[in-house]
């Protein structure tokens, strides 16, 4: 379980939940009505999600992050026979992962955001470094990967190895659907 660790809370608050890995390749498919089905029986409302990849957004008083993780993998475990990995991203989380992007939104289809979950150490990065192509940039700030691949996302070496390099568990979105998250969730 990676990154649902943080803050004590009690209060109606804005959530972007990013599963991994559902629904791609004909592989732990979770149609996204019953995943909303599954947030709403843990007290959630106003749930939304954007396309079928595992982005839901919804409002709930999360007493213990790591307590709602560990209950949403369970449930889906038990319903549909896999245990999904999760980030849990509060509102303002995601808002301050968009003020920091580090790129010109001129060309919006070459940024990436890889969510880490943990910190993987600057020293990662020379690695990185190695394997990157001339027309590729990257940023690491705050367990987000920013990755500028102008070339196209497919084929960036950078991409395909980024969670390999850096040795901890990732989630990759686009800023399109960064942005259409922070849409849904009212910023």
């Amino acid at each position: 379980m990676w990154r649902c660790q943080r803050r004590v809370n009690n209060t109606m608050d804005k959530y972007i939940a990013l599963l991994r890995g559902i629904n791609v390749g004909g592989k732990n498919i979770l149609p996204m009505k019953e995943l909303v089905s599954i947030i709403e029986s843990m007290g959630a409302r106003d749930v939304s999600t954007y396309i079928q990849s595992g982005n839901v957004v919804f409002t709930s008083a999360i007493a213990q992050r790591q307590d709602w993780c560990e209950k949403l993998t369970q449930k889906v475990q038990e319903l549909k026979g896999f245990s999904p990995q999760l980030l849990l991203l509060s509102k303002a989380e995601l808002n301050r992962a968009i003020d920091n992007n580090p790129f010109s939104v001129d060309d919006p289809k070459s940024i990436h955001f890889f969510f880490l979950a943990q910190d993987p150490g600057k020293e990662k990065l020379v690695e990185l470094a190695k394997i990157e192509a001339d027309t590729e940039q990257y940023h690491l700030k705050e367990r987000i990967f920013y990755l500028y691949t102008p070339a196209g996302f497919g084929r960036s070496k950078l991409a395909s190895r980024v969670e390999k390099i850096l040795a901890v568990p990732t989630t990759a979105r686009n800023w399109n659907t960064i942005l259409k998250l922070a849409q849904l969730s009212g910023t």
